[in-house]
């Protein structure tokens, strides 16, 4: 009924919004060369940006066949090679967290997020975790640069991730798309986009409503998302656009599981005041301005106020919660906002061309994080996000911070092109970051039983200041038009975070003296991305210095066992990737062909390992990362319906740096190696009305992808089983 009531509703504004809609006649653009994929890489120069050189990938959306309603990170992520993938929030899809070549996969924190070119994490320099991710139905495009990124998008290793989002249509004055989504536990998705374009104006707006029970007990969650962008076409060659975006979540969450009882019910929980909160507002004002044919000009400022609340049991998942306890309470508030500013230039060298790009970056952030008790004896199981009225600042186990930061940069890269097929790409970086902490915290005193008996109240000021420059290389070798050979090395930096400053965590301690990590990355491949065959093979290499990772010790007692983060050592990842695609049956019909089977292929082999003087790191594996990653696919496709299946295998990973296989409280051990199997189906009725259906995970296996230290744990946190969802669209 829910369902049904919800769709009547979508229909109603429907018709109101497209009551002054002008149907236009209809143009079909036939082309010779047949698309196989929703797969392809960025382009040399883009916009005021350079990706020659690098290893790029795009995701086209549009073309994806999967599941759009959940954000299904397995299926849209499916053609990028070295990704790991944890699944920790359910049918919900809210959440993105992905790492590639062996780099933390939680929140996306290894990655600098962005959408349409500018900053949508917590806060790019200190706690680079992504809360909001934008929809899948949203959605244009996803753009992905790896560990080259660093010299134009910032202090990171994974790179960077840009999501492009919708615009209004060009042709129309109003298009208004509608979809709904019905699925296992109670899944409900409704989604409506209007956008079109009316003189000078092209306007886009976006909104969202998610809500379900979960695959677990206590795993309910209720989402909304809205958007809304105006670009202003001042004159021919000047545009202004503003954008703005807001998501408010709250989830429950059924927390962690020790081996042992995943093992006998992965689908029990055993948590049920665990509670997560988000609300985000961002903002952004952009201006582009092509100069002339060989000057482009743009800049772009945004902003973010935002708020992320954690309610819940943290202490170890073995021990049972009687309900009477205390929950541990997280505020943080985010107040940023900065602007980036770009200008490339083109121009000719002994009658070749050569394009130079220089940008300027100022990043302010400030949080506010207070960690404590919660409201707990007054609000019971409930999601009540407010501290114990009883002197919150006297209470045990407080923590009341700071953190502001500044960021200021200015990067540089030029295309040398040496002849018609050879190019070289070098690109240095200057930083300025400054990261402090002025807060007060109570530590506890414990008993040998691990009784809380007293606490020290402690006043803490951090200051850090440093200065330093990156540089890189690339080169690029055009063996065909359509072929084409590619190399790039390039420094790598990432500044400690929050957490690393600061943190009042029951299954975590964080070594005061952590110093920021520093490296290097390179990549050499060879690539084709246009015709019936495509492919992406390279080598990579990831040198990381003083990396960070976490080790699971025993208190003097030998009564509490928790996470001592630090600076292990030098870790060294290196493997290959390859991604491969061809439609089988235009090799075999040819440009007859009238309709398309492509087979594709993802294959990662990863290595990484840490080198130390210490015994136990030495030779160990870096954690999070599996040595294998392997997805294959098959799509069908002919006039009105398209059907993928997919077939995903991700190896054994540890989850500390002392590859622990088992610990008691479940935060750290083996991740075993797991297969996934999905289907997916569209179907286009008509112009107006279009079906999609899927089966995730269609053997109901039950695997799990990570363990967790804190929320949404602690310990292991089951992936879902098999599920169902349909989706209906109606375009007007």
């Amino acid at each position: 009924m829910k369902l049904f009531i919800t769709f009547i509703v979508s229909l109603f504004f429907l018709s109101i919004a497209t009551a002054q809609v002008k149907q236009l006649d209809s143009v079909t653009v036939k082309s010779g060369n047949t698309k196989i994929s929703d797969f392809t890489r960025l382009k040399d120069v883009e916009g005021t940006s350079i990706y020659a050189g690098k290893k790029t990938e795009v995701i086209v959306m549009k073309d994806v066949v999967g599941n759009k309603a959940t954000n299904n990170s397995r299926q849209i992520y499916s053609k990028v090679a070295g990704l790991n993938i944890f699944e920790n929030d359910g049918g919900a899809g809210i959440q993105l967290a992905i790492g590639g070549r062996g780099l933390d996969p939680n929140r996306v924190a290894n990655f600098n997020v962005r959408q349409n070119g500018y900053d949508i994490s917590a806060d790019a320099l200190g706690y680079p975790e992504s809360y909001y991710t934008p929809p899948a139905e949203m959605t244009d495009r996803i753009e992905i640069v790896r560990g080259a990124a660093s010299l134009q998008y910032g202090t990171q290793f994974g790179g960077m991730i840009n999501f492009r989002l919708n615009k209004g249509s060009d042709t129309q004055k109003v298009e208004v798309i509608s979809r709904l989504t019905g699925g296992s536990w109670n899944f409900l998705n409704s989604s409506t986009s209007i956008g079109g374009t009316a003189s000078k104006l092209n306007y886009y707006a976006f909104f969202q409503h998610k809500s379900g029970d979960g695959w677990r007990p206590n795993a309910d969650f209720n989402s909304n998302i809205a958007y809304a962008s105006a670009v202003y076409k001042a004159i021919e060659k000047l545009s202004i656009t503003l954008q703005y975006t807001f998501m408010q979540y709250l989830e429950h969450q059924p927390g962690g599981l020790t081996d042992d009882d995943f093992n006998k019910d992965p689908r029990q929980s055993v948590r049920n005041r665990n509670w997560f909160k988000v609300n985000w507002n961002l903002a952004a004002a952009l201006i582009d301005y092509k100069i002339s044919d060989h000057l482009h000009f743009d800049t772009r400022f945004f902003g973010l106020i935002a708020e992320r609340d954690a309610l819940g049991i943290l202490t170890d998942i073995s021990r049972t919660d009687d309900g009477t306890a205390d929950r541990n309470l997280y505020i943080d508030n985010y107040k940023n906002w900065g602007n980036e500013t770009r200008s490339l230039y083109t121009y000719k060298i002994n009658k070749m061309e050569a394009t130079a790009l220089i940008g300027f970056r100022y990043y302010h952030g400030h949080t506010d994080r207070q960690q404590g008790y919660g409201n707990n004896k007054a609000s019971g199981n409930a999601d009540d996000f407010t501290f114990n009225p009883v002197a919150p600042k006297d209470t045990l186990y407080y923590s009341d911070y700071q953190f502001p930061n500044e960021n200021i940069a200015v990067f540089a890269e030029n295309i040398f092109r040496i002849t018609p097929k050879l190019s070289i790409i070098p690109g240095v970086r200057f930083e300025n970051i400054i990261t402090r902490a002025n807060g007060a915290y109570n530590a506890p005193i414990f008993r040998l039983n691990g009784d809380i008996i007293a606490t020290n109240h402690t006043i803490d000021h951090k200051l850090n200041n440093r200065s330093f420059v990156i540089g890189g290389i690339g080169a690029t070798y055009a063996v065909s038009p359509s072929l084409q050979a590619y190399f790039n090395f390039s420094q790598n930096y990432k500044a400690i975070n929050f957490n690393d400053l600061r943190t009042l965590n029951p299954g975590l301690i964080v070594d005061s003296s952590l110093k920021d990590e520093s490296g290097y990355s390179a990549d050499l491949g060879i690539r084709k991305s246009n015709g019936i065959i495509n492919y992406d093979v390279n080598i990579f290499i990831l040198n990381y210095n003083n990396k960070i990772g976490t080790i699971p010790i025993t208190d003097s007692s030998a009564t509490l066992t928790y996470n001592y983060r630090t600076n292990i050592s030098q870790s060294y990842h290196y493997g290959i990737e390859s991604y491969i695609e061809t439609d089988i049956w235009k090799l075999i019909k040819g440009d007859k062909a009238k309709m398309s089977i492509s087979i594709f292929s993802n294959l990662s082999l990863i290595n990484a390992k840490y080198k130390s003087q210490e015994a136990a790191f030495n030779n160990k594996r870096v954690e999070f990362v599996p040595q294998v990653l392997f997805k294959t696919g098959v799509a069908y496709r002919r006039n009105k319906l398209a059907i993928s299946y997919q077939f995903s295998y991700t190896g054994d990973q540890f989850t500390d740096a002392t590859n622990a296989l088992k610990t008691t409280n479940a935060i750290d051990g083996l991740v075993p190696a797991y297969y996934i199997m999905d289907i997916s189906a569209d179907y286009k009725i008509n112009k107006t009305f279009s079906v999609y259906a899927s089966i995730n995970n269609i053997t109901n296996n039950m695997y799990f992808t990570r363990r967790a230290d804190s929320y949404p744990g602690p310990g292991i946190i089951p992936a879902d089983g098999r599920s169902f969802y349909t989706t209906l669209q109606v375009k007007l």
